[in-house]
C-alpha cells in the first residue's frame, strides 16, 4: 500500500458513510454520551447534505482513500449576530498529533471569513483536554455560558474566536 501525505477537502455525498463513522467512533472512543452530542444528530448520517446551504463548509481529512477526520462550520444555531459555529471535527488516531488538527481549522475560519462572519462559537465537553489545548493554540478563547442554542446540553465547555 502506497502511503500517501493526507489532504484536505471539501465533503462529497460519498463520504456520509466514512465520516459518519468516524464521529461515533471517536465519541464512543472518549465515553461521550450518546444523547446530546454529535452522537445522536439527524445531520451526522447526512454530513454532505446538511453542509450543502448558505454560509456553511464541512471539509474532510483523506489519506489513501480513507476518511480520518474532518470538521465543519456553519451559521450558530438560534442566534441572530455574524457568528459561525465550529462543528463536527473528530479525528481518528492515526492523524492526530501530525497537525493536522490546526491546518483543518485554518481551512474552516477562512472560509468562514470568506462567507462575512466575524466570529467563530465552539463547544466541546470538559474531558475532551487536547481538542481544547488546541482550540486554544489557535485563538479561541474561555466563555463562561454558551451562546446560541445549539442543542448539545452534553457540551458544557464553550469557547469563541475573532476572525
Amino acid at each position: 500500500m502506497r502511503i500517501k501525505e493526507p489532504r484536505i477537502r471539501e465533503i462529497k455525498p460519498k463520504d456520509n458513510q466514512q465520516i459518519a463513522r468516524v464521529i461515533r467512533d471517536v465519541l464512543t472512543e472518549f465515553g461521550a454520551p450518546k444523547v446530546g452530542t454529535a452522537y445522536e444528530d439527524k445531520a451526522t448520517d447526512s454530513m454532505f447534505e446538511t453542509y450543502q446551504k448558505e454560509k456553511a463548509g464541512y471539509f474532510v481529512i483523506e489519506i489513501n482513500g480513507k476518511i480520518i477526520g474532518g470538521a465543519g462550520f456553519s451559521q450558530l444555531d438560534n442566534h441572530d449576530g455574524n457568528i459561525c459555529e465550529f462543528q463536527k471535527m473528530y479525528f481518528l488516531p492515526e492523524a492526530r498529533g501530525k497537525g493536522l488538527g490546526s491546518k483543518l481549522i485554518d481551512v474552516c475560519l477562512e472560509k468562514a471569513k470568506e462567507f462575512g462572519f466575524e466570529q467563530c462559537y465552539l463547544e466541546t465537553m470538559p474531558y475532551m483536554n487536547a481538542a481544547q489545548a488546541l482550540y486554544k493554540k489557535n485563538g479561541f478563547i474561555s466563555l463562561d455560558k454558551p451562546v446560541g442554542n445549539t442543542g448539545h446540553y452534553s457540551c458544557n465547555v464553550w469557547m469563541l474566536k475573532d476572525l
